[in-house]
């Protein structure tokens, strides 16, 4: 059912719901999409599956403090996180709800604070951040001004701020295009980009109480995007060498930072986040991307014992909902 406007704890529950289930709606073209950094053919999934142990997480986790809920539902997302979308997905998430801690409902101001927040860390986490991709669509979220011809605080405000940030992140999926030359060959935007915006207009409608009122104008990208996709939208997922390594470990910063440039030695995509302190160390979540499982799990052996593992031949990982494969 509609609700009306609203930015509290039950509202974010909502929104991290019906994020997940239109994830899962669309996962067909964004699997199809999926050409960067491995077209593996599962973006969709991994992001759809991610969000799905946030959601999970948030609807148990019993607080009226907003920042805090959706810090523990990235923290939870972060260690199920599936591919390269889900771990930023993951972080994002993360950061967003620690820039919120102490709130009961997000305002205008603060949400665009928590973009930025996000959008840094997201940032942060890759040791080779690239243009054309998720990344450029938090930017352009980041970036949007807060209107005021509108009540400052008030949850009308806070509805149109989410409406520009819709229009700035479609905008910025289409220019993905044109910002990386595998794009360019295709002739399609970005799977990834793609997905956090479906992830930006769940939050629009469901702070806006119109949960069950879809965009037109995505309902017209996504359709104009799978029209353009690479491979068809139930093709079999494309064959690739190598291995996806996951994992979670205890280390202090300095090791976590030597551990990162060993990682980029040996492999790519690699991506390093903290979830939790524990002590003087932190628990931090590995993804990266090598010919050799065994490459990376030497060189995570030596700095610390790694658990939660899962290694994924990028050859097996599939698109099919559910699925085991999460490397894109």
């Amino acid at each position: 059912m509609n609700h009306r406007i609203g930015s509290n704890a039950a509202v974010m529950r909502r929104w991290l719901d019906l994020a997940h289930r239109e994830l899962v709606r669309h996962s067909p073209v964004l699997n199809a999409l999926n050409v960067f950094p491995v077209a593996d053919s599962d973006t969709g999934t991994n992001l759809a599956l991610t969000v799905r142990a946030a959601s999970e997480a948030a609807s148990v986790i019993e607080t009226g403090d907003v920042g805090e809920l959706l810090a523990l539902a990235g923290q939870a997302a972060l260690e199920e996180a599936r591919g390269n979308s889900g771990t930023l997905f993951s972080v994002f998430l993360t950061a967003v709800g620690q820039s919120l801690e102490g709130r009961t409902r997000m305002t205008a101001d603060t949400a665009k604070t928590a973009l930025h927040a996000g959008h840094v860390r997201a940032w942060s986490v890759l040791t080779d951040p690239v243009a054309g991709t998720m990344l450029s669509v938090l930017e352009a979220a980041a970036d949007v001004p807060v209107p005021h011809d509108v009540e400052d605080g008030s949850n009308q405000q806070l509805k149109e701020f989410l409406r520009d940030v819709g229009r700035a992140a479609r905008a910025a999926v289409l220019a993905t295009t044109e910002q990386l030359e595998v794009l360019r060959e295709t002739g399609t935007v970005d799977a990834g980009a793609l997905g956090m915006l479906v992830v930006f207009d769940a939050l629009a409608r469901t702070v806006g109480g119109d949960d069950l009122e879809e965009d037109a104008a995505l309902e017209l990208l996504i359709a104009a995007a799978a029209a353009q996709a690479p491979r068809p939208l139930d093709a079999p997922h494309a064959v690739h060498g190598g291995v996806e390594v996951m994992c979670t470990v205890e280390l202090s910063p300095l090791d976590a930072a030597e551990l990162r440039h060993e990682l980029s030695e040996v492999g790519s995509s690699v991506i390093m986040s903290a979830v939790t302190e524990r002590g003087e160390a932190y628990r931090w979540r590995v993804h990266v991307h090598v010919a050799r499982s065994e490459d990376a799990l030497a060189v995570i052996g030596a700095r610390g014992k790694p658990v939660n593992l899962t290694v994924t031949s990028l050859a097996e990982a599939s698109g099919a909902s559910g699925a085991d494969g999460h490397a894109g």
